[in-house]
């Protein structure tokens, strides 16, 4: 160009080398490269740069405007769709509706939600424009392969579900809700090339009806399916045994354990089917309170399964279910790999950790024990009444387990260094919340050991690295956001095949 007199800058380079040089760069930093020109704006945009688009969403009104650019650029055409609606900016703790409570508290009669104040009902109000946005851009995307939608509004769930009451504020004809079901069955209707569905705690999104959308050719190619949302009424189901029989090639599925039935089960031991290789399992004392745990697969029936998937394994989220529903969930033949219970209410008994280190020996990697109490004054104690501690025995006969967490039991100091001793270097992931850790009476008294300073050495020893226990649980998402961590960990472990 030199040579033949032309002018010569960056402004001056063919729309190809352009795209080619913006390929090498990360998201933000092609945004930020659109802003030298008009040229290079017009190339940013190019298909082949956006195949996927990961994005994390605050719910605020400030998102808009950047959320509908970016999805009016890239909806049509991108490959890969992953939105998480952050809620990290919503009013912290409890105060906001606790204190619209009281005010209103002699208006409320029984039975009524009490009124949530007008931060949390723009907050939900913005919420379901951001999801029309993102639907509406990708309604008529025939590339599509992956959606996945995940709606954080754990902290909203605290204060019990989402009714009718409150969406009635900020939605009173339900239009939009209607218009969000509409465009996600649209999206599905649409879709030629769909091999990855992933929905989960997203507001009223996915109805009974939905994957009837899905022609044949699509759901018989379908590889993972996740349908997961705590706000469906009463015993509603999303999905049924006929419907999952059109997936007959799904490697990975993630639903409500108590829609996963016995029939289920059946369905995908079928020889037509493909080898299931991963099943996640959400266990919700909501949905066991609406729906019965009598159609839950028996022994015979995980026995069949995994004949047929001999690959199978199995990640179980459980979130405040009592110890004696935990033991009519946890069949033998379960061929388990990770288990995480959360609770605030109902904690977990040593009973429950014994038979999942007895009967998951050979399979448990990842053990999450979480309870998340309000007096910290005291603890449960998992060994209250036993020879042996059961997150002891659970360290000696599961050989796998390379990550084990806990938060809200008493852990004491001789057991914690008794895990590290048998598990080692293989433990890769030991996070115990300083606050759970307590030391008998014998250590104490010994004047001449410091036993904090002693249990961080020994363990430390024990495992091969340095260690300390987590000292701010906030800094920790499997604590302080476990709904978040399920699903992004549902994610990964269905993609882990």
């Amino acid at each position: 160009m030199s040579v033949c007199g032309e002018a010569v800058g960056a402004g001056s380079l063919p729309s190809e080398l352009v795209v080619h040089i913006f390929s090498f760069l990360a998201g933000p930093d092609r945004l930020r490269a659109s802003a030298a020109c008009s040229h290079w704006r017009e190339c940013l945009f190019y298909p082949a740069l956006w195949p996927r688009l990961r994005l994390s969403l605050r719910v605020s009104p400030a998102e808009r405007p950047r959320l509908e650019f970016l999805m009016r650029k890239c909806g049509w055409f991108v490959r890969e769709l992953r939105v998480q609606f952050a809620a990290d900016n919503y009013p912290s703790g409890g105060g906001a509706v606790a204190a619209a409570a009281g005010e209103g508290a002699a208006a409320v009669g029984d039975g009524e939600a009490p009124p949530l104040c007008p931060r949390w009902l723009e907050l939900l109000r913005t919420y379901l424009e951001l999801v029309l946005c993102v639907l509406s851009s990708v309604r008529n995307n025939r590339n599509l392969q992956k959606l996945s939608l995940f709606g954080d509004i754990s902290i909203l769930q605290q204060h019990g579900s989402i009714s009718n009451t409150y969406l009635g504020k900020v939605d009173p004809d339900g239009k939009k809700i209607k218009q969000i079901q509409q465009l996600f069955e649209e999206i599905l209707g649409n879709s030629r090339q769909l091999k990855w569905l992933s929905c989960g705690f997203m507001l009223q999104i996915v109805t009974p009806t939905s994957l009837s959308s899905l022609s044949n050719p699509i759901a018989n190619t379908m590889e993972h399916l996740s349908l997961l949302d705590n706000h469906i009424p009463g015993n509603t189901t999303l999905i049924t045994a006929v419907e999952l029989e059109r997936f007959v090639n799904l490697r990975s599925l993630a639903l409500d354990f108590c829609d996963f039935t016995a029939e289920m089960a059946r369905v995908l031991a079928d020889s037509n089917h493909v080898p299931l290789h991963r099943l996640s399992l959400l266990v919700h004392s909501v949905s066991i309170m609406h729906k019965s745990l009598d159609s839950m697969p028996e022994d015979e029936n995980w026995k069949a399964l995994t004949r047929n998937s001999t690959n199978l394994r199995v990640y179980i989220m459980a979130f405040d279910v009592k110890s004696d529903d935990m033991l009519r969930i946890l069949k033998p033949s379960i061929p388990l790999e990770r288990i995480h219970f959360d609770s605030y209410i109902t904690c977990v008994s040593g009973a429950v950790v014994d038979l999942i280190s007895r009967q998951y020996d050979k399979f448990l990697t990842h053990f999450i024990l979480m309870n998340d109490v309000i007096d910290m004054s005291g603890f449960p104690d998992l060994s209250d009444n036993r020879n042996e501690d059961p997150l002891v025995l659970l360290a000696w006969r599961c050989t796998r387990l390379s990550l084990l967490a806990v938060h809200g039991y008493t852990v004491w100091a001789h057991n914690l260094i008794a895990i590290a001793r048998l598990r080692g270097s293989d433990l890769k992931v030991l996070e115990v919340t300083e606050e759970s850790i307590d030391f008998d009476q014998g250590e104490l008294a010994d004047q001449d050991v410091d036993p904090v300073h002693n249990l961080i050495e020994q363990v430390s020893l024990g495992l091969g690295r340095p260690w300390h226990a987590v000292m701010d649980i906030e800094l920790l998402s499997v604590f302080t956001e476990p709904t978040r961590h399920f699903y992004r960990e549902m994610q990964s472990f269905s993609e882990g095949i």
